[in-house]
């Protein structure tokens, strides 16, 4: 008999075909997707029992149909709307397109990347909303708010489930994965809370990069984003103690780093370098994987990371760069070359009041021997982070300063 694990993984894979599939013949957002829930529930409810039935996808399409049909026929007020959703009893077929129509529909324009983030987790993932509140922290009603005003919002803008075209399609696709870069993101260090990484959150981002690399053939950045994940994801045994404490990269025993997913990540990235332009997700993966071949902190080629990083920064300007690469410049230039970096950062919104300008700046202080301003920095770092693994070990550096 199908375990239920297993069968909580087909139903996430099969999630975005079904509620395609139901987009394409109502085009409303909200019914569709709240029907398709309904028949995922029935599923995961039935299925560990009676076993896996012979056409599943067209199990849940059926279900999801019916729900729907059933919703629509006991709040119709004419006869003309009832007729207009009759018309869902036919039957209804997936199509191979849907998943990535269904994405870009999830980041369509009238969205912020919160909703963004959301609603592809619900729609795409097949997440519930308990687990998606669970997993960012926030009480179940209020993500619930969050993806119901999403969905409205989709339909006022007039959006439908076709794919955009021209100028427009290559916005919505990098609007797609930035959004699974913000999500794996979150997972990979989560932004508040007691637990260093959010796991339901990198895994999910991972698969649904899969997905979208898989539905993207020969597009570079889908592939980097892909391997940037698996190469920072590879490290996740050697990031925390036993009991939580978070570890630096510079302090990880790398033997502990998941060598399979290395090379995968390694792979996908060297595929992506030799068969299309360069870009941000590339450059990205690409440093992820000069630290992955280091035997340690210590022998890491930083020239060619500080190199990457001035290329990564060309193409994408961001404070976040910023940070990181004065690290990278510290480390081949010495601490004062970083420091100078980070200097304008001081007066930039983005990162002026953010902890991670101060932690940084407090490591290369450290660096410098300049303990007792680097002492300052961190525990000012301390104070404005919500992750309380990083607020332990910002303090703790503190503490051995003196």
């Amino acid at each position: 008999m199908t375990g239920r694990r297993d069968i909580e993984e087909l139903l996430r894979s099969l999630a975005p075909r079904v509620l395609g599939a139901l987009l394409r013949r109502y085009g409303d957002f909200e019914a569709a997707e709240d029907a398709v829930q309904e028949a995922l529930l029935a599923a995961s409810r039935n299925w560990p029992d009676t076993g896996l039935p012979e056409h599943s996808e067209a199990w849940l399409i059926r279900v999801a149909a019916r729900r729907l049909v059933d919703e629509v026929r006991s709040e119709a007020s004419s006869r003309a709307r009832e007729q207009r959703y009759t018309a869902l009893e036919t039957p209804v077929e997936a199509e191979p397109e849907d998943t990535l129509t269904l994405l870009l529909l999830c980041c369509h324009q009238s969205l912020d990347p919160p909703a963004q983030i959301a609603l592809t987790l619900r729609a795409v993932g097949g997440l519930s909303t308990a687990e998606i509140a669970r997993a960012f922290l926030v009480p179940e009603t209020t993500m619930g708010q969050r993806i119901s005003r999403a969905k409205k919002r989709v339909k006022a803008a007039g959006a439908r489930f076709v794919q955009p075209r021209g100028a427009e399609r290559a916005r919505r696709l990098r609007s797609v994965l930035h959004v699974l870069y913000l999500v794996f993101n979150e997972g990979y260090t989560a932004s508040s809370g007691d637990r260093l990484r959010r796991g339901e959150l990198t895994e999910e981002a991972i698969r649904l990069a899969r997905i979208v690399r898989e539905l993207l053939a020969g597009d570079g950045e889908a592939t980097g984003l892909l391997a940037l994940m698996l190469l920072l994801d590879a490290r996740r045994s050697a990031r925390v103690h036993a009991d939580g404490a978070l570890v630096p990269l510079a302090e990880q025993d790398r033997s502990r780093w998941d060598r399979a997913a290395i090379e995968e990540g390694s792979v996908l990235l060297t595929d992506a370098l030799s068969t299309a332009p360069v870009g941000p997700y590339q450059l990205q993966a690409a440093i992820a994987a000069v630290h992955a071949e280091a035997p340690d902190w210590q022998r890491t080629d930083w020239r060619q990371i500080v190199r990457l990083y001035e290329l990564l920064a060309a193409l994408e300007p961001n404070p976040m760069v910023t940070l990181n690469q004065a690290v990278a410049v510290a480390m081949n230039e010495g601490p004062d070359a970083g420091l100078a970096l980070l200097e304008p950062l001081d007066s930039d919104a983005r990162t002026a009041g953010h902890h991670r300008l101060h932690a940084v700046r407090a490591h290369l202080l450290e660096l410098a021997e300049d303990s007792a301003r680097a002492r300052d920095c961190y525990r000012k770092a301390a104070s404005l982070t919500t992750s309380v693994p990083e607020q332990r070990y910002l303090i703790e550096r503190a503490d051995r300063l003196g």
